[in-house]
């Protein structure tokens, strides 16, 4: 039901964002700067359940686009994702009822609750990710038949325009992908505007309610000396991604990354502790697919994410570096994002990856 966020919940959803976020989506602790100082200012951001919201209401999500590699070095002023969806609401003659994010992954789970407490708009408990993917058309918005078009964006010199390719949203991914590169690598966006009714067809829903609950299980965890990652898979398993584990321990021994097409691209290769076996990661932004000694362990849409081994905070991709301790923890994707329809958009093939998506509880 509609609950008012409070300051003290933000570093949990923080935390909680960036580890659903399978080490994309921007770093989590610029986003949660921004939002904590609109809360020094007397704002507030009003969380709705999707079953809240009125069949004709127009929501529009927002979002920052770009290389997460490239948003650690060049910091936002903040009013970007406002300036966008206001473009968006000028073009399309009416105004947003309401936002949300379209992935649920480190700054921009924070992005939404940024543009609902400057503009005074409840921000929709739900996402069309229901984790972090690089690319526009890999959501369960398009997947289910909503366009993503038209796309407003806007930059740090307030520049700002709109893209519309109908209901081609892999074109709108390469023109918007191209404008962001030429901007400097990043962009504030605001797309797939939709109805009520829709973010109910459409959207993985709850995925702030779960990261705010994932955050404060890691927080409370550490907080009462207890093991954090058997308390996430018993989280887990009450949840609608049921299956979580962690799958390998070890010590980061190399990272090759690089910022290219506006993405941040690489692999990483994580030793055992006290063996031989390595555990290679390759991620687009986000992690993509673990493998250890050659055998998949576990594959995109399902999730990947990179926990500190002994603190269990999660770690970027672009914060990952050589020597860091780390637990390679794997989640199981909501059913929504296992279908034919939804693995033809985001399977392991649409990222060039050579191997048909198996489920992560049938890769041992």
């Amino acid at each position: 039901m509609s609950r008012e966020l409070t300051a003290e919940d933000l570093p949990d959803i923080a935390r909680g964002a960036a580890l659903l976020g399978t080490g994309g989506g921007g770093d989590p602790y610029l986003g949660r700067l921004l939002v904590e100082q609109e809360y020094r200012r007397g704002r507030r951001v009003r969380l709705l359940d999707p079953s809240e919201i009125a069949d004709d209401a127009l929501v529009i999500p927002s979002a920052g686009m770009g290389a997460p590699t490239v948003r650690v070095e060049k910091l936002p002023r903040g009013t970007e994702p406002a300036l966008a969806l206001r473009t968006l609401e000028e073009h399309l003659g009416r105004s947003a009822d309401a936002t949300m994010p379209i992935e649920c992954g480190g700054s921009n789970s924070m992005v939404p609750l940024l543009v609902g407490a400057q503009l005074g708009l409840p921000v929709i408990d739900a996402d069309g990710m229901g984790r972090a993917f690089p690319e526009l058309q890999m959501q369960t918005f398009g997947v289910y038949g909503v366009s993503g078009s038209p796309l407003a964006f806007s930059g740090s010199q307030d520049e700002r325009g709109v893209i519309d390719t109908g209901l081609d949203n892999k074109r709108l991914e390469r023109l918007a992908r191209g404008v962001t590169v030429q901007m400097g690598g990043t962009a504030s966006i605001a797309l797939f505007p939709m109805s009520g009714k829709d973010v109910r067809r459409t959207a993985v829903p709850g995925t702030i309610t779960l990261a705010l609950r994932v955050g404060r299980c890691l927080r409370e965890s550490r907080d009462r000396h207890v093991d954090p990652f058997e308390a996430l898979v018993a989280l887990f398993k009450e949840t609608m991604y049921e299956h979580a584990r962690p799958v390998f321990r070890g010590r980061v021994v190399d990272v090759e990354r690089r910022t290219t097409g506006g993405f941040a691209r690489g692999q990483a290769l994580i030793q055992a502790f006290g063996g031989d076996s390595v555990l290679s990661l390759v991620f687009q932004n986000e992690h993509l697919v673990a493998s250890v000694d050659g055998r998949v362990r576990v594959m995109v849409p399902d999730l990947i994410t990179v926990l500190d081994t002994e603190t269990a905070e999660p770690i970027t991709t672009e914060a990952l570096r050589y020597g860091q301790r780390v637990t390679v923890f794997a989640i199981s994707a909501p059913p929504i994002m296992r279908t034919p329809e939804a693995l033809a958009v985001f399977g392991p093939r649409q990222f060039g990856l050579d191997v048909d998506f198996t489920p992560v509880e049938e890769l041992e």
